[in-house]
């Protein structure tokens, strides 16, 4: 317990020294100084790499050229079909419709999805399309899944499973051992 002494009272009156409990404001302090530690943790890592080449920002310096990757799209926003789209940047480069079918199993009590279709139908759209099929290559290429709102997430978990069907082989740099890796990295579209 700390004390606060406001100095000494007359004799005829009450005494003015009182006691604070510090113990509570302690505490809280401590929860204030882990709870900002914590956050900033969290803020460093929300954070999006960006820069500023913008072709209009200084017209006198030259610019350097960005490489844009060619990108694989999976569109599963209707109910009977997929559509692969091969982008670079906002041009598409190529699209192929697959039919969607719901290959439905129950494995232990659990509903799963299957889609043999649209798995064969990606590796052929890699072999022939993609960048990155070297086995020192150490990027992947990149698949964009599109799909609604309402999708349950047994479907989105077969569509993950048709793609990371397609693997390719990859030579790690620093080992030097070769293994089958996935081809493709896949993200999530913002709706």
């Amino acid at each position: 317990m700390a004390g606060v002494d406001i100095g000494g009272g007359h004799a005829k009156r009450r005494s003015l020294d009182s006691e604070i409990n510090m113990i509570p404001f302690i505490d809280l302090l401590m929860v204030t100084i882990s709870f900002l530690l914590i956050t900033a943790v969290w803020t460093h890592m929300s954070r999006i790499n960006a820069d500023v080449r913008v072709p209009s920002a200084r017209p006198d310096v030259p610019q350097e050229p960005v490489d844009v990757e060619k990108s694989l799209h999976v569109e599963m926003r209707t109910p009977d079909k997929f559509t692969l789209i091969w982008k670079m940047g906002p041009q598409v480069v190529s699209s192929v419709d697959v039919a969607r079918k719901d290959d439905v199993t129950e494995d232990n009590g659990k509903k799963l999805v299957r889609y043999p279709d649209l798995a064969a139908r990606i590796e052929q759209e890699w072999k022939s399309t993609a960048s990155h099929r070297d086995a020192s290559d150490t990027k992947l290429d990149r698949v964009v899944l599109h799909t609604g709102d309402e999708t349950p997430y047994m479907y989105l978990i077969g569509a993950i499973d048709a793609i990371s069907q397609t693997h390719r082989k990859f030579t790690d740099p620093q080992s030097g051992k070769t293994e089958n890796v996935p081809a493709f990295n896949v993200t999530f579209a913002v709706n």
